[in-house]
């Protein structure tokens, strides 16, 4: 099935807006939908000396977080790594049967994700698949199917990143029975829905929207997190941005930041806390403002802030899903302020049209 995007809407609300608000119910269908699926594949997966995670674009940073969640919820350690399928298919050895390989892929067209399933699969391993409704063809060959939403209409996506989020996370706490995260991932999306409405998203976005360059830092399974946002910011509103490990920006990436920059902090509780401590503090004394989001309740951190944004007390390993959901409105009302259309990924220009055209997916 060949998926033919809708013409774009000339403004607000565009498609990202929708996404992007559907998110909670979404993830509750979806799980619900799945559950069957995401019992046998976890059962496979058991059997297994070796589980990869491939994706391109979102859906890697989508498998970037799947890595810890199937290591730590899914106790299964260091069996498990994340690979960018371009890689995985051009640079790594073919796997064996004993190995299991997730392919996280919205559409199902991207050819490096599909190849890195059929290399999955002609080494006899098990394939499982993590994509939209109405996807490609390509994708049918994996032994499990677990299907997200259907075929998003914005380029930017966000509902597709956070259900497939959510299935990795329901695929981690069945593969290590573990009952407190299979609870906490049933009680997010309310969690979400609250906070979709804590903030005034627009007089946010208008506050930052001149800066020269945006920061996004987090750790551990924020990491993603902050590759994501800066990739939604890119793909919506244009703006010149960077996503990086919070360590890896105290490694020399700090010295770049001046006043006219924003700092935004993933900053729950968890091991990277201390070091995004350290960046924030690092700032203040630069004059670079910071944007934190941190568990209600913080108080160093938040002090160092010009703005917080809180999520609510959930284990960190599933602060992602959550956690994406401001940055992803941030970005929208961003590209308002900037009076860019986030849907089109600026294929609507004639010279980034012409670019576009040049290469394939």
């Amino acid at each position: 099935m060949t998926w033919s995007p809708p013409s774009p809407r000339p403004g607000h609300p565009y498609y990202m807006y929708e996404s992007i608000y559907a998110q909670p119910g979404a993830i509750r269908l979806v799980l619900r939908a799945n559950a069957e699926i995401l019992k046998g594949a976890a059962e496979r997966l058991k059997s297994l000396d070796r589980v990869l995670l491939s994706g391109i674009g979102t859906s890697w940073h989508a498998c970037l977080v799947g890595e810890l969640l199937l290591s730590r919820v899914g106790r299964l350690g260091h069996r498990v790594r994340a690979f960018h399928s371009f890689e995985f298919k051009n640079y790594w050895p073919d796997p064996d049967p004993k190995t299991g390989v997730i392919v996280v892929s919205h559409r199902g067209t991207k050819r490096f994700s599909l190849e890195a399933l059929r290399k999955a699969k002609a080494s006899g391993g098990v394939g499982i698949t993590i994509t939209g409704r109405g996807s490609g063809e390509g994708l049918k060959i994996a032994d499990y199917m677990l299907t997200t939403v259907d075929q998003e209409n914005s380029a930017a996506h966000t509902i597709s990143y956070t259900t497939a989020l959510s299935l990795l996370a329901a695929l981690a706490a069945e593969i290590g029975g573990d009952e407190e995260a299979a609870q906490a991932l049933e009680a997010l999306p309310d969690q979400m829905a609250l906070l979709l409405g804590q903030e005034s998203w627009e007089e946010l976005a208008g506050r930052f929207a001149d800066r020269r360059c945006y920061y996004f830092v987090g750790g551990g399974p924020n990491t993603g997190t902050a590759f994501e946002a800066a990739l939604k910011m890119n793909e919506a509103n244009y703006a010149t941005t960077v996503g990086m490990n919070c360590e890896q920006v105290l490694h020399g990436p700090w010295a770049a930041l001046e006043a006219t920059d924003v700092v935004v902090l993933i900053a729950p509780p968890g091991p990277s806390y201390e070091r995004c401590l350290a960046l924030g503090k690092a700032a203040r004394e630069i004059g670079t403002p910071v944007i934190g989001l941190v568990e209600e309740g913080d108080t160093e951190i938040s002090s160092l802030c010009a703005h917080t944004v809180t999520l609510p007390a959930i284990p960190e390993l599933l602060t992602p899903i959550l956690a994406a959901v401001p940055l992803q409105l941030f970005t929208y009302h961003l590209a308002l302020k900037r009076g860019t259309n986030p849907d089109t990924m600026r294929g609507d220009q004639p010279a980034h049209g012409r670019a576009r055209a040049g290469f394939s997916l």
